[in-house]
């Protein structure tokens, strides 16, 4: 059920996208809405598409907007190829099976749904007496809305999110302060991981405006572009330093990534489920659990040090607080760090440390 949920959402944003703003077919389709005449277009043609259509005539000439405009003032539907570039087929009846279910009324409306429902194919009605567009994908109808009322939501969105965003920069400094100072708990992991989770569902949020937004969205996009840099990578480094360490570590994030994926939003304000799905047990005093990081966020910060060297330092040293200790010839004596990269690690986590205390307290 969940995959089928997943597929539907994805082909239905792949559809908003082909009609957004900016694109030659949404302009058709304000043409045909200022019009006054109505449509009915199905997106994609193959045998079960044909099967549905009778009457009508063969077109078989590039999309333009203008064509798609004059072609709907005939009666019957008109059919496109899958990417909109071709009008396939003009004024023909479609005939879907009248047993399946629908809720809409309007005989336009019944056949969009149906059909979208039967082929598997987006099929957009644009209604002459209810002045608007209609989206149908898989069972889904999604009215399209202008520009500005879009905006107006997406701009509320950016604000919410760019204030989630400062928390996360604030409670992301605190728990690197205490890193240095080893004394970090499971509460403090599990502060960092909520407002990285309510980040990132604010801005897929924000992105699904976008899509409908087309070339009207390119501020917001850049906007949010600059308020969820470096999400997706603090996620996954906070959880390489909290899981235990094990031989398929990176199995285990994915599985601990699907698990904070699938958390709704009341399990997203309470702690345990949270620390549970970082792999902590889910009793009661699970959260004032003293843990210790594994130095993957610290040393991410450290600039040219690669991935690899990264991974040799963790898997030597083990935890943050001996990294932090280690002097010059400790480092040397790691595959892959020599002298010159060693002074680089010792200085950049010593001016990470320091930098992170004075933030705190100062």
């Amino acid at each position: 059920m969940a995959t089928e949920k997943i597929d539907v959402e994805a082909r239905l944003r792949e559809a908003l996208r082909a009609v957004a703003p900016g694109t030659a077919l949404r302009d058709g389709l304000e043409r045909i809405l200022r019009g006054r005449t109505g449509g009915l277009i199905v997106l994609g043609q193959d045998r079960l598409v044909d099967t549905l259509a009778t009457g009508g005539f063969n077109v078989g000439v590039e999309f333009t907007s203008t064509r798609l405009r004059e072609l709907s003032k005939m009666d019957g539907a008109l059919i496109l190829d899958r990417d909109a570039t071709r009008i396939v087929r003009a004024a023909v009846q479609l005939v879907p099976d009248p047993s399946i279910p629908t809720d809409e009324t309007g005989t336009r409306h019944r056949t969009a749904d149906r059909v979208a429902r039967q082929t598997g194919f987006p099929v957009i009605s644009v209604s002459k007496s209810m002045n608007i567009i209609a989206l149908y994908v898989h069972g889904r109808r999604y009215v399209l809305e202008n520009s500005a009322a879009i905006l107006s939501r997406a701009d509320q969105a950016l604000a919410t999110l760019e204030r989630y965003r400062s928390r996360l920069d604030a409670v992301s400094g605190t728990l690197s302060a205490l890193e240095v100072e080893d004394l970090v708990t499971v509460r403090d992991v599990v502060a960092v991981g909520q407002r990285l989770e309510m980040v990132r569902r604010i801005a897929r949020e924000v992105e699904s405006y976008l899509v409908e937004l087309g070339t009207d969205g390119r501020l917001l996009a850049l906007q949010l572009e600059e308020l969820v840099a470096g999400v997706e990578a603090d996620r996954a480094l906070i959880l390489r330093d909290y899981l235990p360490p094990a031989t398929k570590r990176a199995r285990r994030i994915e599985t601990s990534m699907a698990e904070l994926d699938a958390l709704t939003a009341a399990d997203l304000l309470d702690p345990i489920s949270m620390a549970r799905a970082f792999g902590f047990s889910g009793s009661t005093d699970v959260l004032d659990q003293s843990v210790s990081p594994h130095g993957f966020r610290l040393l991410a910060r450290v600039p040219r040090l690669p991935e690899v060297v990264v991974e040799r330092l963790v898997e030597h040293f083990g935890t943050l607080d001996k990294l932090l200790a280690a002097g010059i010839d400790d480092l040397r004596a790691v595959e892959g760090v020599g002298d010159t990269r060693a002074r680089s690690v010792r200085d950049g986590l010593s001016r990470l440390a320091e930098s992170s205390i004075l933030e705190r307290y100062v």
